[in-house]
């Protein structure tokens, strides 16, 4: 088989085939071997699998990928930049607050913590520890500041978001307990044991949780 056929017959074969792997290459080729294929293979536009070892080939089609520059067919999945280490590099340097191992790893759906230590270990990738996590930045000096600051940011919003969710929990919790250790209690009982409590639990918020969770059906009237 010559060289053009043989690319030809390749493009046909990825243009078919969303990803196949090495020994189907060979086969579609006549049998050829690795070395073989791989000649082939480096004539035409293709990318690796970032996952599965990178046993999977696909054509490469700028149309494919999604906005984040990756596309997937049967739990095989690919990436724009082609190797696992090239994707997880430009999404810690495109991130606009860095990123987390654990948020990479969501967006990529495989283990990223070898690469990321490999990516640090080499100077590529650079690293803060904030709130506990470690946050994975770009390493150029400005683009590094601004990602710590829309971090700490973020950090910053999530705590007052957590506060609140606190806050407006603490009452439910509050009428909740009452109600189980005072098993018959309507709204008026329960609103008036909690006179006095810190934070503050009102009548009208009492009523809120008999309602939601229908306790005036499992016992007492909830406006006696």
């Amino acid at each position: 088989m010559t060289g053009m056929r043989s690319v030809r017959q390749l493009w046909q074969l990825l243009e078919l085939k969303p990803a196949v792997d090495l020994p189907a290459i060979c086969t579609a080729l006549g049998g050829v071997s690795h070395m073989t294929a791989f000649r082939n293979l480096r004539q035409v536009a293709y990318r690796r699998s970032y996952n599965h070892k990178g046993r999977y080939y696909s054509r490469h089609d700028p149309s494919r990928y999604d906005r984040f520059g990756w596309w997937s067919w049967q739990g095989i999945h690919f990436s724009v930049d082609g190797s696992l280490k090239n994707t997880v590099r430009r999404m810690v340097h495109e991130a606009q607050a860095g990123a987390t191992q654990r948020e990479l790893q969501e967006r990529l759906r495989v283990r990223v913590h070898n690469t990321l230590l490999d990516l640090l270990r080499k100077g590529q990738i650079d690293r803060e520890r904030l709130a506990k996590l470690y946050i994975y930045l770009n390493t150029d000096v400005q683009v590094r500041a601004t990602q710590l600051e829309r971090r700490q940011a973020l950090l910053v919003r999530s705590a007052e978001e957590r506060q609140d969710r606190e806050v407006r929990d603490a009452p439910v919790i509050q009428v909740l307990l009452t109600v189980i250790r005072h098993p018959g209690l309507g709204a008026a009982e329960v609103s008036r044991r909690l006179r006095g409590h810190a934070p503050p639990v009102t009548r009208t918020q009492v009523e809120a949780v008999f309602t939601r969770h229908a306790l005036g059906e499992r016992g007492g009237s909830s406006t006696r």
